[in-house]
């Protein structure tokens, strides 16, 4: 499906022949381009970007690149092709044809799934939007600056959404995403993730590798929708998702590699050591590896949860890769092992596999994230440097859910308080580490040069070498 760049928002759902949605979010507009202004990335305005826009959604020609001012992206909102004689796979309307209009009695529960993941776009920007201030490099200031306006239009999806089917609560709902600011102490966003800072370029990097994955995995969950203009948006949705992923985890391994090139050339693992010379150790880096997924661990939600049961049941909202699951995609009367404590220790138990639809989607996150931290390992391994990073166990940290209330420790043990809190400074970043980590974030912008703390990348963008002048300034 082409999207037509001629109009004032680029669409591929014919815009032009509603008049009324086309004024309406033609209103909208303004009020977005002012949002960016204020909260986009800091002092990005006037360069020009060599920026991935999309031309059709189709796998042969999505996308095409050329450099763009900032401001003047197209954001604009499209849709996979619609699917012929589609039917509801999974929940109490499995085998009725997928719904193009919003049923009443779910209209509530839509739009807060819309909302919720319409809300987390704005979040990331706002997040990120101090990071191009202390580049490493051209090549991963034009990366940020990718995965920035494609956070943007991904709002743009949701607010689409928003305005087409749900009329005034829906414009309503549009216009305060536009007014919560993440971190703020009186309009805070919707999801605790969404609201913690990202100050420095590991720290952006884990998000992208791990929150962005929680991105992944919910985006695809909502592509199962019966709700079709919600499957197909988010369906194009996660052809961009899958580029953030890649910025975390190049954008790591880049660091790792840095860091194991000092290592072997000064023959030390010694992190003071380590940071004198300028690169991140690798205690340092599992730190934060650390935070990162279990915050991220915690955006899937309650353990067990009604809510989640509902969305199922109803048709708005599926599992990871629904249609591939072996099972009677309904689960009335099946289990799914949850995690508890007693005595002491985590047990596994059976649980309705209805109310564990989040822990099972977490499950998937975790497996997934685990085959991202492998390749690192890997290369540790080729290297004979013999540290190992791992994913922590699903139980540490927890802010949500029924293991909150525990201590557990990275391994998946239940400790004491005392334990604790003698033990947090290996498993968290301090306070030093995050002072230090800063300190390395020094602004590198002239093409072909990189902070002293990461690697250079294999190759290029788009073909274009690695030392392009992939933003301009003047």
């Amino acid at each position: 499906m082409t999207i037509d760049y001629q109009q004032k928002i680029p669409n591929n759902v014919d815009l032009a022949s509603d008049k009324t949605l086309q004024r309406a979010l033609e209103h909208w507009q303004p009020e977005f381009l002012n949002w960016w202004s204020d909260m986009g990335p800091e002092g990005s305005h006037q360069y020009d970007c060599y920026l991935r826009t999309a031309t059709s959604v189709d796998q042969a020609g999505w996308a095409t690149f050329g450099y763009v001012k900032m401001p003047e992206y197209r954001w604009g909102i499209f849709l996979n092709p619609q699917v012929p004689d589609r039917k509801i796979a999974f929940g109490a309307h499995k085998g009725e044809p997928v719904w193009q209009e919003v049923p009443g009695e779910y209209r509530a529960n839509l739009r807060r799934i819309i909302v919720t993941q319409g809300d987390t776009e704005p979040a990331s920007v706002e997040q990120q939007r101090h990071l191009g201030l202390t580049a490493p490099s051209m090549y991963d200031l034009r990366n940020l600056f990718q995965v920035n306006v494609e956070e943007g239009r991904h709002l743009w999806a949701m607010v689409y959404l928003l305005h087409r089917y749900f009329g005034r609560d829906g414009r309503e709902e549009a216009a305060a995403l536009l007014e919560r600011r993440s971190g703020d102490a009186d309009n805070p966003r919707i999801l605790g993730a969404f609201n913690e800072r990202t100050p420095d370029w590991l720290s952006f990097f884990m998000f992208t590798f791990f929150t962005d994955r929680d991105g992944k995995f919910q985006l695809s969950a909502l592509t199962e929708s019966a709700f079709d203009p919600l499957a197909r948006t988010t369906q194009f949705m996660l052809t961009e998702e899958g580029h953030h992923m890649f910025v975390g985890r190049n954008g790591i391994r880049r660091i790792v590699d840095r860091t194991c090139e000092v290592m072997q050339r000064e023959r030390t693992d010694n992190p003071e050591r380590l940071r004198a010379l300028g690169v991140i150790d690798l205690p340092t880096i599992q730190r934060y590896l650390n935070f990162h997924a279990s915050v991220t661990a915690d955006l899937f939600g309650a353990d067990l949860s009604s809510n989640a049961a509902t969305f199922y049941t109803t048709g708005l909202k599926g599992r990871y890769m629904e249609s591939r699951l072996k099972d009677d995609h309904q689960l009335l009367e099946a289990t799914y092992p949850v995690l508890n404590a007693s005595s002491g220790q985590i047990l596994s138990e059976q649980a309705p596999a209805l109310n564990a639809l989040n822990e099972r989607l977490r499950d998937d996150f975790i497996k997934d994230s685990n085959s991202g931290v492998d390749a690192w390992n890997k290369n540790l391994e080729e290297r004979g440097i013999d540290f190992r990073f791992g994913v922590p166990h699903k139980a540490f940290n927890r802010q949500i859910g029924s293991l909150a209330a525990l201590k557990i420790s990275p391994e998946g043990k239940v400790i004491s308080a005392q334990t604790w809190n003698a033990n947090v400074r290996d498993w968290l970043p301090t306070p030093e580490d995050c002072a230090f980590v800063q300190s390395l974030m020094g602004r590198v912008v002239e093409p072909g040069k990189f902070a002293n703390w990461i690697a250079p990348p294999s190759s290029g963008i788009n073909g274009q070498p690695v030392e392009c002048e992939y933003v301009r300034f003047s």
